[in-house]
Formats: structure tokens, sequence, C-alpha cells
């Protein structure tokens, strides 16, 4: 009998039943109050005059008209630049003693990222939530009595100046509490190893040496090192070494696309837990288990707006118009996309996270991630967003009876007219006409402005199929392997032919 592990589940749900219900509105309106009186004496507060702000009968409506957006270009060369040359107090109080290395999905150079220790604290307390969640999905008590695998980035951060530099899920894993040390897999000396795949292999090695039973992490990234456990060990799946491992709590990322490959690689299904941890902060969780929906954090340090996700709102190089129509969280509608936009107390403001979301529940504050505004396709009027190819490509898979974890996309000219090329990252052997014709018979189904661009000037679906290998080595040689790096599922013109050029080189 699971005896430690039924004291520690009966002490979450405890704790959960004295957790007094959320109110998201009224939550939200208390945090901007919260944020604006703490930054109102640095130089961004005083500059916005925040102080004027706060005696406002509609805090929210003037926060909204006296703030522009700022993306992460625009923060950092007007406000972010001037920690790195010595400043305290730029846009929240002190200097961060952190800041996390993003590249994201644009490109090789990192962006950094103040993680003030305001943002590390309410990061502890978004994962106290999280784990209280846990009460939600009738977890047996044994299950409290495993181990957790968090594959992220390294945790051997970086020392520079005043302060650490590295990626999130490096720097959260590098604060983990001395009681949780017993817990955490692959520990600290296998954590520390810069790179990915040396230290993949020294998992693949310690793997049977482990209980797992929950596992954390991006999904692609996740899915190589599961395959080099089977595959060092010789195993049909990996519940043959982990036969305890019950939950994977995913994030970043949409988990749908990769749900068949990942399924693959069980004997058996698990639950499955979305989270929403980014640079700028931890958004979101999935709160229970009727729903893939997850709940965003709306008493801990962010205050959220919403863009509607319209053409007309966003610019070339992915931001924002300053004249966008924006709403707070008592103004938004379930199943619309909304382009999501925070101001933290790691002194981002009215921040373009670069992320779209749809509500699922407005009371609740329940979400869904939908895409990025630069993975928006719109260049003959198709405005294809990624949920709508994530949809596309799951039809795919269910019609063919194949798996296809990664894609990207471009509009490309051949012979003058304008196409959609895919390339599908799958090792089925499907003729890749008929991949093409049923991709296109699914986008022109599902989506009216899709089904008339083709009308008119896109003129088909050319389609690619390439191993998935090919979108991870891409990522490796671009920016990085593993922690927080994505697959750019929408590329313009030049980076797809610097794409191209590296399929034919690693054919």
């Amino acid at each position: 009998m699971a005896i430690f592990g039924s004291l520690i589940k009966s002490a979450i749900e405890f704790r959960e039943k004295f957790t007094s219900e959320s109110q998201p509105i009224l939550e939200q309106e208390k945090v901007l109050e919260e944020l604006l009186k703490k930054a109102k004496d640095t130089l961004f507060g005083k500059y916005y005059f925040f102080d004027n702000i706060l005696q406002c009968d509609n805090i929210q409506k003037t926060f909204a008209e006296k703030v522009p957006f700022f993306d992460y270009h625009q923060m950092n060369d007007q406000w972010w630049s001037r920690l790195h040359e010595g400043q305290t107090d730029v846009s929240w109080p002190g200097k961060p003693s952190y800041f996390a290395l993003s590249s994201g999905t644009t490109g090789k150079t990192s962006k950094r990222i103040p993680v003030t220790d305001d943002m590390i604290e309410a990061i502890r307390l978004a994962g106290i939530k999280q784990v209280g969640a846990l009460s939600n999905f009738d977890l047996p008590s044994d299950f409290f009595e495993t181990e957790f695998m968090m594959l992220g980035s390294s945790t051997n951060l970086v020392e520079k100046d005043d302060h650490l530099e590295g990626e999130i899920s490096g720097i959260s894993a590098s604060r983990i509490p001395f009681w949780f040390k017993g817990y955490y897999k692959p520990g600290e000396d296998i954590a520390k190893i810069d790179d990915w795949d040396e230290r993949v292999q020294h998992i693949a090695e310690n793997a049977k040496n482990w209980d797992i039973g929950a596992l954390s992490g991006i999904p692609s990234w996740l899915e190589l090192m599961l395959k080099k456990v089977i595959e060092h060990h010789n195993l049909d799946n990996i519940h043959d070494i982990w036969p305890n491992l019950q939950v994977y709590t995913s994030g970043g990322v949409a988990f749908q696309p990769y749900e068949k490959s990942f399924n693959a690689l069980l004997a058996r299904p698990i639950t499955v837990i979305d989270t929403y941890l980014a640079s700028e902060g931890f958004i979101a969780f999935q709160n229970r288990p009727e729903t893939t929906a997850m709940k965003l954090i709306t008493d801990n340090g962010i205050y959220f707006e919403f863009v509607p996700f319209k053409p007309e709102y966003i610019l070339k190089d992915g931001s924002i118009s300053q004249d966008a129509e924006v709403l707070n969280l008592s103004q938004v509608k379930t199943d619309e996309d909304y382009i999501l936009i925070m101001s933290t107390v790691s002194g981002a403001w009215r921040y373009l996270i670069g992320d779209t979301i749809a509500f699922t529940d407005v009371e609740r504050a329940e979400i869904k991630i939908t895409g990025r505004t630069k993975f928006f396709l719109n260049v003959v009027g198709s405005q294809l967003s990624v949920n709508k190819m994530n949809a596309a490509v799951k039809d795919l898979e269910e019609t063919f009876d194949i798996e296809i974890p990664e894609y990207t996309i471009s509009a490309k000219r051949f012979d003058g007219e304008f196409y959609h090329s895919w390339y599908l990252g799958t090792n089925a052997t499907i003729d890749n006409t008929k991949l093409a014709e049923a991709l296109d018979e699914s986008l022109q189904n599902a989506n009216k402005n899709y089904k008339v661009a083709r009308g008119k000037s896109l003129k088909g679906v050319k389609v690619t199929s390439v191993s998935p290998d090919v979108f991870y080595e891409w990522s490796g040689a671009n920016k990085k392997k593993g922690g927080q790096v994505k697959m750019e599922k929408v590329m313009g013109e030049e980076k797809f032919k610097d794409w191209e050029a590296f399929v034919e080189e690693n054919k």
C-alpha cells in the first residue's frame, strides 16, 4: 500500500478543499492595480504617468489608452537595454536576477527577457496551483511516490555581470526546492549538461534506475528522448522500462499534432495535462480532466489583454497595429481567436508574446493555444492560422492512418502562380499527390476564406514528405536542440529557401 503517496494525495485534496473559488475578472482588476502601484516610480511608470492612471475611475480603460503595445524588440530597444547598461528601476523596481534566453521560433539570435524575483515567486505559486489541480484528476495514491522527469533546457546557467542567463525551463529547474530533489529526474548533474544529445544519452543510460511516474517537456523533444530510451534498451515501448508512467504535462505548444506519434510510444494511455509556461511567465494550466483547455492564472503577477485576431491588425513583422481593438477579460467571447497581450511583474508592459488563444469557457477563464501571430498565412487571402493547419494535418493522419508530428508551410510561386508548399514530417510512404489533394480538400471544407482564395489567386497545394528528423536537425542547426525551441509552422520566402536547401542537403 502506498502509505506516503496516500498522505501526499490527501494533503493536496485537503488544501484544494479550502481554496476559495476563483473570480478571474475581479482578480485581473486587482492584479493591474498592484502592478501599476509597484512600478509607478520606475522610469517606465513615470514616463507613462502610472500615478495618474491609478487615480482614474476605470483603470483598465485608461491603461489601454495611455500605454502602447510593445513587442520584444520595442520593449528591449526602448527600455530593457538600459538594464544591460547598469540602470535600475527601469520597467520594474530594482534589477532582475535572471534573464530568460529565448530564440523561440524566429531565428538564431536569443531574446533576453528579464526574470525578476517577483516573477520567480509568481512561477513558484503557479506551480503550487498546478500541483493542487492534480486532485481533480483522480490519480492513484502510488503515483505520488514515483519520480518526475523534467526535460527542459540545461540548468547550467551562465553568469553575466550581476545576473544569470538561461532558458526559462532551465531557470525553473535550477530552483527546484530541496524537498523535491529526490523526486526530480534526470537530476542536477545530468540536467546541467549543455549538449542536448549528450544529455539525452545520459538519460537513456540511467533510465533503468528510475521509477518515472510523470513527464514534462515540449512534445517534439520529449518524443525524441523517449525514442532514445526505447532504442537504447531495445524495448517495445516506454512502459517496458517505466511501468508506472501515468502523467505527461505538455507545455508551450498545442499537444494535438503530436498526440498520435506520442501515443505510439506507450503501452497504454496516460493522463495528458497541458501547461503554458513561457519565458515571460507561467500563463495557464489545465485545471480539470473534463477539458483539454487551460485556466489562465488571473491572480498571480500577470495582467492579460486580448486583441481580436484580424489580418488588418497584424503588421508584416508579426507585431500589431497601435490602433488595434483591445479587450479585457470581462469583454471576451468564446471560440474567437485573440492575440495575447501581457503586463507582468518582470516589467513587461502591454507585451505581445506572439501567441494567439481562444476562450473555451469565459467564466472559468479557460483557453486553448491556437497559434502564433507570425504563423498566420495570408499571402493570397487564405487566412490560415495554426489551429486550422493542425486540424487539417490531423485529418491527414486519420485518413491515411499515418503519423505527422511536424510540418512547415510557405506560399510559393511555381511558374508564376501561387501555391501553398507544405513539408510534412512523416516516415509514411503515401504518394505526395494524394496527400496534397486530401490536405487541400480538408482546408476548403473547414475554412471559407481558404476556399475563396483557392477559387482565385491560390492555385493549389504541393506536398513534400521528409523524415521528422530533418525538422529536429533544422532546429539544431539554426537554434538549439531541446528546451523551449519550437519549429516554425509558417516561413517567409527567404527562410523557406534556406529550409529547402537544408532539406536537399540532408536527404
